[in-house]
């Protein structure tokens, strides 16, 4: 008959906090949050980009373009931040 008794007001503290965490929820103000702001819609034109889009299309006759090669060098001198070569690669590419 204990273990029953027990049961009964383990349920009755168990629906207790149900109701209280309900009240309190149901009785917080809504804070509004921020809308997020929209990312700027306008391109920034990047030459090197437009360049690189060139090459791309040329595909593998690109490999054998000096001007491609130099836009692949000057991409991977901003890729590992450093400053762009002064001179433009070869024909060998700068190997």
């Amino acid at each position: 008959m204990e273990g029953k008794v027990l049961a009964r007001i383990a349920a009755i503290v168990f629906v207790a906090v149900a109701i209280t965490a309900a009240i309190i929820e149901m009785t917080r103000e809504e804070v509004p949050a921020p809308a997020p702001s929209a990312p700027s819609l306008a391109r920034q034109v990047d030459p090197l980009r437009e360049r690189q889009r060139r090459c791309q299309e040329m595909g593998e006759a690109a490999a054998n373009d000096v001007e491609c090669l130099g836009v692949w060098a000057e991409t991977r001198d901003r890729f590992l931040g450093r400053a762009p070569a002064q001179s433009t690669p070869g024909p060998d590419g700068g190997r």
